[in-house]
């Protein structure tokens, strides 16, 4: 379930960009995300620029030489304004891609994160279709031809070289990629998981460049209409399980900051894939931190209660540390909570929207 936390800043920016150039809203619709959609590789790795709103998204654990654990985090989002497409100027803004990174490290006490922004073209920025390749000036994360994804991020307090590689086939969120958001059928996305990828390269801070292995998960989603009206964020995760499973979960809270929508899969070790109906999806604060900066109270510690066939199977997320919150603002963007987190017999990271303010896509 990914990100598109920054909608809200997207249609701020969007706006004014069109503002500037004249553009004129288009009057065609955008696609809308149904069922019995078959996905091919490696083509869905790359932009489905028609589509309203993207995203790929990495998150995972690293570790240090010296034994140290650092999470991290890269989203890039493409998103397509209403601009006629029979508009003949170059500079009309026909794709925008935003991007967010972040670190997260004990030791610092704090998420350190930073941000990018751009119109495709003008070789600044470009989400390329028929493979993963999207960037936006020196942030990047594409697919090599054997397979492996990579990723550079230059933030001012850190930078990152990564390289994952797949050790699991495509993991289809949903019915067989088609992801429910909410009542209306149209609520939804195309989504599809990479979790268990092994992760090698390099973290540079103060000057210092030392080498990180780890593991991470990938998601990716595209969608046109994602959140219904009464919707104001989402609690999403996504953990690596030690036996070699994974379980993504997540649910869309309305304005009274009850349940409106929820969802999910297990895939257990041996591969066999559960998929997870609204009532079977149960998030339970135990803890939560309040931001000095935004003042959102984020429920930063959750038990996580899936419906099995075999019976019930909780889960207890604990943060890295509190302090994980990605205070966009500055840059016109949201403010959420994206943090690592452990849990019993596994690993992975809890994603927290619409607690600062609510979102709107």
């Amino acid at each position: 379930m990914r990100l598109a936390n920054i909608v809200r800043g997207l249609a701020i920016v969007s706006a004014l960009i069109i503002g500037r150039t004249g553009a004129v809203a288009a009057t065609a619709p955008y696609p809308v995300v149904r069922p019995n959609m078959a996905f091919h590789f490696p083509a869905d790795h790359g932009a489905h620029p028609d589509y309203r709103t993207e995203w790929w998204y990495v998150t995972g654990w690293l570790r240090t030489g010296d034994g140290r654990d650092l999470g991290f985090q890269v989203t890039f989002f493409r998103v397509r304004p209403a601009v006629d497409p029979d508009n003949p100027s170059r500079f009309a803004p026909r794709q925008i891609l935003f991007a967010h990174a972040g670190l997260s490290d004990p030791s610092v006490g704090h998420l350190l994160h930073g941000e990018r922004s751009a119109r495709a073209g003008f070789g600044l920025a470009e989400a390329r279709i028929g493979d993963a390749d999207v960037h936006i000036r020196d942030w990047r994360l594409r697919r090599l031809p054997n397979g492996d994804f990579t990723s550079e991020v230059v933030a001012p307090d850190f930078r990152y070289s990564l390289t994952f590689h797949g050790t699991q086939p495509v993991m289809l969120q949903g019915d067989a990629g088609y992801s429910r958001k909410g009542p209306d059928p149209a609520q939804a996305s195309h989504y599809y998981s990479l979790p268990h990828l092994t992760v090698s390269g390099t973290v540079t801070r103060h000057g210092k460049t030392e080498p990180v292995t780890g593991t991470a998960w990938l998601d990716r989603e595209w969608s046109s209409s994602y959140l219904g009206g009464n919707a104001v964020g989402w609690d999403w995760t996504g953990l690596n399980l030690d036996d070699g499973g994974a379980l993504m979960a997540f649910r869309i809270r309305g304005k009274d900051g009850r349940t409106t929508w929820a969802g999910g899969s297990l895939r257990r070790r041996d591969g066999r894939i559960v998929v997870l109906a609204r009532g079977d999806v149960t998030f339970t604060p135990l803890r939560t931190w309040r931001s000095p900066r935004t003042g959102g109270v984020y429920p930063v510690a959750q038990r996580l209660k899936v419906r099995l066939p075999e019976g019930p199977r909780t889960f207890l997320l604990t943060p890295l540390f509190p302090d994980q919150e990605l205070d966009g603002r500055r840059a016109g963007l949201p403010a959420y909570w994206e943090g690592a987190v452990r849990t019993q017999g596994g690993r992975g990271y809890l994603e927290l929207t619409g607690y600062a303010a609510a979102l709107r896509m």
